[in-house]
């Protein structure tokens, strides 16, 4: 008995570059992931220069949290990607949400202040591409 059912891709009829894009979305998302799971200070002095002060191991902790949520999820945005294209349109809308209310929060929320990490940035532009790919991954083509 296999862990996964059958391909769906047989039934999807969006663009394939939406299929794809879903898949670079994954492997983006399980990268940042690793880190914030692997890494000493899981990336937030390293990368988000972020000063951890007398609350390093509450934060520290909180990265490799995040990280072991991302870690499957981007497996399944990946596997999705390439096995399961009819849920493609889905995935790109949850997408959307996820980097929306991120890009709120670090824009416009909790999250604001004078310090931008490089994700509040990566969010703005993952939502335009999302927003792209998620129209080519709607429109129809031929069978």
């Amino acid at each position: 008995m296999s862990l996964l059912p059958p391909s769906t891709n047989a039934d999807y009829r969006g663009a394939t570059a939406s299929a794809w894009f879903l898949v670079l979305l994954g492997v983006g998302t399980v990268a940042p992931g690793l880190i914030h799971y692997v890494l000493p200070d899981g990336g937030a002095g390293v990368i988000a220069h972020i000063n951890l002060g007398a609350q390093a191991k509450t934060i520290i902790a909180v990265f490799a949290w995040f990280g072991a949520l991302q870690i499957p999820h981007g497996i399944i945005e990946i596997v999705v990607g390439l096995r399961y294209r009819t849920l493609v349109p889905f995935m790109l809308a949850m997408v959307l949400v996820e980097r929306g209310l991120m890009a709120v929060d670090g824009w416009f929320l909790k999250g604001a202040g004078g310090h931008h990490p490089p994700e509040h940035y990566a969010s703005v532009v993952t939502i335009v591409l999302t927003l792209i790919f998620l129209a080519l991954a709607r429109r129809s083509r031929k069978a």
